[in-house]
């Protein structure tokens, strides 16, 4: 993890695949669950590397060292990504997130047309709208309700929460214990020092994301797993619906975290989008 300071004097980590000074694989920037440390965890880099990927992920504020933006919205996340490519001369990407991640990524799409070549989510929420449809199914929806409060209302919630082994189903626990266990250790790790950037991201979710999705003109692909507990199905569906080029891939089977798994044919279908 490397720091960057930005214009306005905060400093974010970014974590960064190169193997050199002129690496030329297509980048892919990565978007990070809630919470994270902002590294690139082992099963993205190994299904990046052999698909000739180079990825880059940014720690979003308030997580992992990186300094809090209270009061930021999902758009921050974007102008902040700008700078850290112009950092590193990079001018063309893939975008990729998956859950707190999503919407980052969808915004980098949105607000970055001329650097974002397509985009893929996993398991991400839609913008909020105050209606069954948005919250019903989730299993534990108590930090996005404090955060409907307020920040210190979120930061209050975290305080006293604890985790709810029921938002993750049988598959999930699977994956976590195979192939995605490094997501895990990292949101374990994160979670002890990242109560505001959890917050943040929360607030930001449960309020205007500061751009629609019909801002996305990219092709951009939804994936998202049927018997998520944490972000329930409708959010796929609401998102493919509002994003103009959308491909979703609902699969019926995938929890939460056992969506991951798709990855690997994510990356494949977004160098293929790219090429078109």
């Amino acid at each position: 993890m490397q720091p960057l300071v930005l214009r306005d004097g905060r400093t974010v980590l970014v974590d960064d695949t190169a193997t050199s000074a002129d690496d030329d694989r297509p980048v892919l920037v990565w978007h990070h669950e809630t919470p994270h440390t902002g590294r690139v965890l082992e099963p993205l880099r190994t299904a990046a590397d052999a698909r000739g990927l180079r990825i880059i992920a940014c720690t979003r504020p308030g997580f992992g060292g990186a300094d809090p933006l209270p009061g930021r919205d999902v758009a921050a996340g974007a102008r902040d990504l700008a700078e850290v490519l112009d950092a590193r001369d990079v001018d063309r990407v893939l975008a990729m997130g998956g859950s707190g991640g999503g919407p980052h990524a969808l915004a980098a799409a949105a607000l970055l047309p001329d650097r974002v070549a397509a985009v893929a989510v996993f398991a991400s929420p839609a913008p909020f709208e105050d209606t069954p449809t948005w919250w019903d199914g989730m299993a534990d929806d108590g930090g996005l309700r404090s955060a409907r409060v307020g920040r210190e209302a979120r930061i209050t919630w975290a305080a006293t929460a604890a985790f709810d082994p029921g938002q993750f189903v049988d598959v999930d626990w699977v994956t976590l214990d195979r192939d995605w266990a490094a997501l895990g250790r990292d949101a374990t790790e994160a979670g002890e020092s990242g109560l505001q950037g959890a917050a943040d991201d929360d607030v930001a979710f449960v309020t205007d994301w500061g751009f629609r999705l019909s801002a996305v003109r990219t092709p951009a692909l939804v994936v998202h797993g049927g018997r998520d507990r944490v972000v329930p199905a409708a959010h796929g569906r609401l998102l493919a619906a509002g994003l103009p080029h959308a491909t979703l891939d609902e699969r019926p089977s995938d929890g939460h975290v056992s969506v991951l798994t798709g990855v690997p044919r994510a990356m494949e279908w977004l160098l293929a989008a790219a090429r078109e």
